[in-house]
């Protein structure tokens, strides 16, 4: 249980920021840090509370970051702050880089000399590139064709890791890094499959497949993936590794997971295929078992289940 504890998240007004957020909060204080551009904490009352703080800033202003941390004085990072999304990476290339890596080290000097307990550093599946089946943490990780402006993300994320536990090493930084296998669930804000096809079926639009949605994809369920952030942050043994979060047994390629939650949702969408215009993964399956083993991480939900309550809360946000 963590309790009494000042916690900063940056990048903490976003979708997990905020499942992060509303649990956290309960017993303990909390500074968010966060530009707003992906903003899921808006759809909540948690901003209400006296323990929450925000505060509107770039990851890129090293002495904002540093003054925040000098006055806060955190005991425990999660550092959520990113560029993420196919469309927003592939335009963006640059930004990207600059976030993820200069970002991380912004927030990693701006804390390096003083006490804390734990950093939570959020890498990426993709750092495992187009074919990963069953990828566990010591499978060797994918710098992909330079050029390509979609491995950007997959590689200033790997950078990211780099330095963080370089910051372990040398500095004996508390790190943690987490690799998430495709979230989904209630307060998801962006570009992932599951948000888009879901607000279309809702609203009986077009379910639009880029490519043959033969692509496959581990989902997991946002409780469940908090859960793995939660053990993160509670087991001393964690300190120095990384580990894959995901669930294994939501497996399906993106073709049936349209019509999976188009029968869910009891929708009289169409569902199309459109020509992909990018680099795509085509197979991206994880090996938990280290969570398992070391943090005791067990998923709970599986896909049906994790469908049926992203659906339900989004139809109650729409109708609003």
């Amino acid at each position: 249980m963590i309790q009494d504890k000042r916690i900063l998240l940056t990048g903490g007004a976003g979708f997990i920021g905020t499942k992060l957020c509303k649990i956290l909060s309960n017993d303990n204080e909390i500074l968010i840090y966060d530009n707003l551009k992906r903003n899921s904490i808006k759809n909540t009352d948690l901003l209400k509370k006296n323990n929450i703080k925000l505060v509107e800033g770039d990851i890129l202003d090293f002495n904002n970051i540093k003054s925040i941390v000098d006055e806060f004085k955190p005991n425990i990072i999660i550092h959520l702050a990113a560029i993420a999304g196919i469309d927003t990476v592939i335009k963006s290339p640059v930004t990207t880089m600059k976030v993820n890596m200069i970002g991380t080290y912004n927030v990693l000097e701006a804390i390096k000399n003083h006490k804390i307990d734990r950093f939570i550093d959020f890498s990426t599946s993709e750092v495992f590139g187009s074919y990963a089946y069953k990828v566990d943490e010591q499978h060797t990780t994918n710098l992909a064709p330079v050029g390509e402006a979609r491995w950007t993300y997959s590689v200033s994320k790997l950078a990211g890791e780099h330095l963080a536990h370089s910051y372990y090493k040398e500095y004996g930084l508390p790190i943690v890094t987490v690799r998430p296998f495709n979230i989904y669930g209630e307060g998801q804000v962006g570009e992932g499959a599951i948000h888009q096809f879901v607000i279309r079926a809702i609203k009986n639009e077009e379910i639009q497949i880029h490519g043959d949605g033969d692509q496959i994809r581990s989902w997991c369920y946002v409780d469940d993936f908090v859960e793995g952030i939660m053990l993160c942050l509670e087991k001393e043994e964690a300190i120095g590794q990384s580990f894959n979060i995901g669930n294994t047994r939501g497996t399906v390629t993106i073709s049936m997971l349209a019509y999976i939650i188009k029968s869910i949702a009891n929708s009289k969408s169409d569902i199309v295929y459109v020509p992909k215009n990018y680099v795509d993964v085509e197979l991206r399956i994880p090996n938990i078992d280290k969570a398992k083993s070391v943090l005791g991480y067990e998923p709970k939900y599986d896909l049906n289940k994790g469908l049926e309550k992203t659906i339900e809360w989004y139809r109650e946000v729409l109708n609003d």
